[in-house]
Formats: C-alpha cells, sequence, structure tokens
C-alpha cells in the first residue's frame, strides 16, 4: 500500500496518526539516532519523517541508520531544501509554502527538483504547508523570508488551506515552526477542518501527549511531534499511547 492510500484509508476509519520527525542536524547536538530508533522500533508512530530547515544534504547516513528500527514503518522525506531529496525513502511530501509571498517556495525549488524526482520514481504526495505563529521565530520561517500567519486570523488561515485543496494539494500542514512555544490551537484546527476535505497533518510546538490528543481531537488527522522527542525519546511510548486511545475512542463510538 502507498503512503497516500494509507492516509487515505486511516482517514476513512477515522483513524488518527501519528508521525515522528527527524532533523538530521539537530540528531547531532541532542538524543542519538539509536536512541530514538528504538523507541520507534517499540513503540510504532505511523511514520517517520526526515527533514529539517537548515540542513542542506542528503538525509541517506540518517535514513539508512533509521531503517535498521523501523520495519515496516514508511520513511517520508519532509524537505526543507531541494538538497534533501534522496530516493531512500518510501515517500515524498512535495511541499510548497502556501502561506507565504516567496515564489521559490511556492513553485521554484519545487521546479528546479521536479524532473528529478520524477525520474527516481519515488511515490510523491503534495503538500500545501501553512506557516502559523507559534509565539518564536521559527527557522522556517529565517529561512524562507517569510512571515507566519497570526493563529488569531483563522478565517485567513483557513482559506489558505481551502485554496491549496482548490488547487489541488492532496494534503495540509499547519505549522507552527520548529521550536515554537505553543502548537496550533484547538479552535484553529477545528475551523481548517470544518473548510477542507483532504487530510490534515498538524505539527510544531507539541510538548506533551494531552497536547496532541487536544489536536486530534479538534481534526487533526496526522500529528507530528520533532523537537520534543530528540530531546525526550522515551516520551513517545506517552504519544503512542494517546493516539491509540483516540483510536479506540473512535472504534467505540462507530460501534454504538
Amino acid at each position: 500500500m502507498s503512503v497516500e492510500d494509507y492516509i487515505k484509508q486511516a482517514c476513512s476509519q477515522h483513524r488518527k496518526m501519528l508521525a515522528v520527525l527527524l532533523d538530521p542536524e539537530e540528531l547531532q547536538e541532542r538524543a542519538s539516532v539509536c536512541q530514538i530508533g528504538r523507541q520507534i522500533h517499540e513503540h510504532h508512530p505511523d511514520f517517520v519523517f526526515v527533514g529539517g530547515s537548515t540542513f542542506f544534504e542528503t538525509p541517506d547516513a540518517l535514513i539508512s541508520q533509521i531503517k535498521e528500527f523501523t520495519g515496516e514503518i514508511p520513511i517520508v522525506i519532509f524537505p526543507g531544501h531541494p538538497a534533501q531529496f534522496t530516493p531512500a525513502a518510501d515517500a515524498l511530501l512535495f511541499l510548497s509554502l502556501i502561506s507565504g509571498n516567496n515564489p521559490d517556495m511556492l513553485i521554484g525549488q519545487q521546479a528546479a527538483s521536479a524532473r528529478k524526482i520524477k525520474e527516481s520514481g519515488i511515490e510523491t504526495i503534495s503538500m500545501g504547508y501553512i506557516l502559523v505563529d507559534g509565539g518564536r521565530e521559527s527557522a522556517t520561517a529565517r529561512i524562507t523570508g517569510t512571515r507566519p500567519i497570526p493563529a488569531a486570523d483563522s478565517e485567513r488561515i483557513a482559506d489558505t488551506a481551502l485554496a491549496g485543496e482548490m488547487l489541488g494539494l492532496h494534503l495540509i500542514y499547519l505549522e507552527a515552526g520548529s521550536g515554537a512555544l505553543h502548537p496550533a490551537g484547538g479552535n484553529l484546527i477545528r475551523i481548517v477542518r470544518s473548510s477542507i476535505r483532504v487530510p490534515l497533518i498538524v505539527g510544531g510546538g507539541m510538548h506533551s501527549a494531552a497536547e496532541a490528543e487536544a489536536a486530534w481531537g479538534a481534526g487533526a488527522d496526522i500529528v507530528v511531534i520533532g523537537n520534543h522527542l530528540e530531546e525526550s525519546p522515551a516520551d513517545l511510548a506517552l504519544f503512542v499511547e494517546a493516539r491509540n486511545k483516540m483510536n479506540t475512542h473512535q472504534m467505540q463510538s462507530a460501534v454504538m
């Protein structure tokens, strides 16, 4: 089954998903790959995303290492730069920064790498990336030269997500930014969820399983955990437990 088909099937079953985001540069400074890899092997998130805003090399070494632990868990490139593309992964999120006004991030970098990606044969999933203010300047905002949309401007964010869907993007990602002080709020997630039909991913600033559970409850289909697990790998068990609790509740509600 392709990664996109897996996501669609889970959404059709109202099943929540969890992705672990590994930043190659950050891992060199914090937790080792083996520490996080063992937690991934034991607790089974749905996906492993690999990428970062300030890493400008192919992450083949990290993917090779993490594959020793992931088994059948898909490894998906979440690129911050065209140099991060590698066919060693299972899929690529072909993202466009639709919240900003930098044409290079809307289509320029995508055009520069499109032919190479197509020739590789890797599964490619188009995604609209919306940067939301998480209370602190993110590496994404700094690198791309774009400003995040204020979280309070929920109508603008929802309209941006809807425009992305109408343009044919298959996923929408609400991102508070790496190291955000706080994640996208439940009210914002609910408004965006009610505006689009494609799967909704929420990441950035998730510091606890309770915050992830709140995001799922508000309508996120996939929650992404990054920086927190680099600092505290063992907490993956808590996030997986929260996901499983949400899915058990969904199953019980469907039966009743």
